[in-house]
């Protein structure tokens, strides 16, 4: 996710290469981050730490107090320290760095890859208004951004965090149904694609799901037919669910 950032926050050209400073414990992976997009290479987190303004923690939930506890007296005051650590809250980002920096919490997605993410964050009190216009601008240029009260952020990661695998695997199945209905597996998967990314982009311009369903879906038709079948076998609750677990998930990570 780190990489993609910062592949998306150049793509965008939001950040020069030259802005960049990265570090990563795996040495081949930082080198072809390096050759590939020209960023600058730290000798260790230390250096990358008390070189930067802004400090983007890319890493699992399972490492990061590994990561941070070290790094704590090399924070400078007013620093901004940015995680996208899922279920790792503010207050435990602050025990294990200290008083100096500010904090801001980040659940981005995959999408960002492509600058198509959805990205939420909540911030501490000690964020300023520049640092949080700074998250704004650099989420927003790989998506979409919204801040929410750190209450929901594990919301965020049950739906838009896990949510591009959910949608895969509707994709996926969309295709598999144009398989089974006679369609080349190449054709089907193109139409399936393209349906649900055109489905979203209706729905991000004009705001109701439930419109664009009734639109498609004539009396004795074909989609309902298969709407019926959807309903039939749970793919609602289903979605629901599998969103409250992701979320669940989340809470339990940051215990």
């Amino acid at each position: 996710m780190g990489t993609g950032l910062v592949r998306g926050f150049l793509a965008a050209q939001v950040l020069s290469a030259d802005d960049i400073l990265v570090y990563d414990v795996d040495s081949q992976r930082l080198e072809a981050l390096v050759a590939d997009t020209t960023v600058r290479a730290a000798a260790d987190n230390q250096a990358v730490v008390t070189q930067s303004e802004a400090v983007l923690v890319a890493v699992k939930p399972q490492v990061i107090e590994q990561v941070l506890r070290p790094l704590a007296p090399h924070f400078a005051s007013g620093q901004l320290l940015i995680s996208i650590a899922a279920g790792i809250g503010l207050a435990q980002l602050r025990e294990w760095v200290g008083p100096a920096p500010a904090l801001v919490r980040v659940m981005p997605n995959i999408l960002c890859t492509i600058q198509q993410g959805a990205a939420a964050y909540c911030a501490d009190d000690e964020v300023t208004d520049s640092q949080q216009q700074l998250v704004e601008q650099l989420l927003g240029s790989v998506g979409a951004v919204a801040q929410v009260p750190e209450k929901l952020m594990d919301a965020v990661t049950g739906l838009s965090g896990s949510g591009p695998a959910f949608a895969a695997v509707f994709i996926e199945a969309l295709a598999d149904g144009g398989v089974a209905a006679g369609l080349p597996r190449d054709v089907a998967l193109q139409l399936a694609a393209q349906t649900v990314a055109g489905a979203g982009q209706w729905v991000l311009t004009h705001g109701n799901p439930a419109q664009l369903k009734d639109m498609v879906t004539s009396p004795g038709g074909t989609t309902a037919s298969g709407l019926c079948q959807l309903e039939a076998r749970g793919l609602r609750s289903a979605a629901v669910e599998a969103v409250v677990a992701a979320a669940r998930r989340s809470q339990e990570l940051g215990s």
